[in-house]
């Protein structure tokens, strides 16, 4: 019987210590929450209508990237190696980027983050995109305006021949081409 008794007092402990953890994460969750609110209040990107930053880069391959050279719907994804829901994404981004009208001229990915951790993203990404890899803050990231990733916009000319965002969160299930 002792043997018992010291048994179901010690689950009665483990089970007190689970409960005092469990409420110190909630804490810690509503605390998270609460900062990712005040986040929130920032786009992430550009929206609808805004126009896309000037920007002068390079691709993996050693193409010049202005956005003068963009012309038509031009799809833009941004990426990083460390975000979790960017590997999610990034496999159905290259079959909508495939099936684009105008192909990899008309889709520019961006890789934030290492060159080295980014390889796997630009062996799969130069398939079907110019490819950038940049450090945060990068000029590919501040003309989009990027605050978080995975982000995917599509941007094209208007009339006076600026290149505007038209849809601030492409969702990546049309079957086929860019145009709305």
């Amino acid at each position: 019987m002792p043997v018992l008794t010291t048994f179901v007092a010690l689950v009665g402990i483990v089970c007190a210590l689970d409960l005092v953890l469990t409420l110190g994460v909630v804490k810690r969750l509503r605390e998270h929450t609460e900062l990712l609110g005040a986040v929130r209040g920032e786009p992430a990107r550009l929206e609808v209508g805004e126009e896309v930053g000037g920007f002068d880069t390079s691709t993996t391959t050693g193409e010049m990237l202005t956005p003068d050279l963009l012309a038509g719907p031009v799809l833009f994804g941004v990426f990083s190696p460390t975000c979790e829901p960017c590997k999610d994404k990034l496999p159905r981004f290259v079959e909508y980027a495939r099936r684009a009208d105008g192909g990899p001229f008309s889709v520019v990915a961006t890789v934030v983050g290492d060159a080295d951790a980014a390889a796997d993203f630009v062996a799969e990404l130069s398939q079907v995109a110019h490819v950038v890899v940049e450090e945060s803050g990068g000029a590919m990231s501040t003309a989009l305006g990027i605050r978080a990733f995975p982000s995917v916009l599509l941007a094209e000319r208007t009339a006076d021949g600026r290149l505007v965002v038209v849809d601030d969160d492409v969702a990546l299930v049309r079957p086929a081409g860019l145009t709305a």
